[in-house]
């Protein structure tokens, strides 16, 4: 039995039609033609004493594609992720993850979720980190050596998890969030520190996992990751300023790189003019 407790356990389709920018008229997700939804956001409220951590974010997040959540440090983005989750208290508006409630029983098993830190048991292996969590969720040692190949652990199955690599450690709890195939994977800032080969590779692992079918939420500030994805979302202090993909983020920025184009977005929203 393992001696400490993680943070927490494994709980290319079309384009959007036309981005959206804070102060444009915004259509319901649900209404755009061709577009299947994994995550309807409607209305999304959170607050933390006088504090609107989330501010009436309505988006819906489509399935089967690599969708950025993206924005600085203290934008509201685990917020989000918590709230869809089913975890985060005290959110108003209605949040639906592949048609149920968020935080329903029903979802139990098929949303896998990475959080920051890595999420395993250092005094356990590779290998007994993941038999572990297959116990908890019902899978076979089939299911365990498929995740192992897929995030390119297998030589190290009889490490312990303790003595991995930054890097490693992270593509462990990564593993644990995909046994099972979850339909819906999360995943909260899974780049950050990870050297540039990795960050390119684990982008790359991400996009074919969107094309065998998964939809995938992943958060990031940094905005080079963007080119990444299928759909954006960019928050800034609590609200949803964009919504659209990396393509309709530069056209309607005029800028050059998506560092450059989030920052004329900022400025329009400042302005007031709705529009970069």
């Amino acid at each position: 039995m393992p001696t400490e407790a993680p943070e927490a356990v494994s709980a290319r389709p079309q384009r959007r039609i036309r981005g959206t920018v804070a102060g444009q008229p915004r259509p319901h997700r649900a209404d755009l033609p061709g577009v299947d939804t994994a995550i309807q956001l409607d209305g999304v409220r959170v607050r933390r004493g006088d504090i609107e951590v989330l501010q009436d974010v309505t988006a819906g997040i489509t399935r089967g594609a690599v969708t950025g959540l993206l924005g600085p440090s203290g934008s509201g983005k685990t917020t989000l992720m918590r709230a869809l989750l089913g975890v985060q208290r005290r959110v108003s508006g209605r949040v639906v993850v592949l048609g149920q409630p968020a935080g329903a029983a029903a979802l139990r098993g098929k949303i896998g979720y990475l959080t920051q830190a890595p999420s395993v048991y250092r005094d356990l292996t590779v290998g007994e980190n993941l038999a572990y969590f297959a116990r908890l969720l019902g899978v076979g040692h089939d299911d365990i050596a498929q995740v192992l190949e897929r995030v390119g652990l297998g030589p190290h199955r009889h490490h312990l998890a303790g003595r991995l690599s930054g890097g490693e450690q992270t593509r462990l709890s990564l593993a644990t969030a995909l046994l099972g195939s979850p339909p819906l994977v999360v995943l909260d800032e899974p780049t950050v520190g990870l050297d540039p080969v990795l960050r390119r590779d684990l982008w790359a692992f991400f996009g074919e996992l969107a094309r065998g079918g998964a939809t995938l939420l992943v958060s990031s500030h940094v905005m080079e990751d963007a080119e990444s994805c299928d759909d954006l979302l960019l928050l800034r202090d609590g609200r949803l300023i964009f919504h659209g993909s990396p393509d309709q983020l530069l056209g309607q920025s005029g800028a050059t790189t998506m560092g450059a184009a989030f920052l004329q977005i900022i400025e329009g929203v400042r302005s007031g003019s709705g529009a970069a």
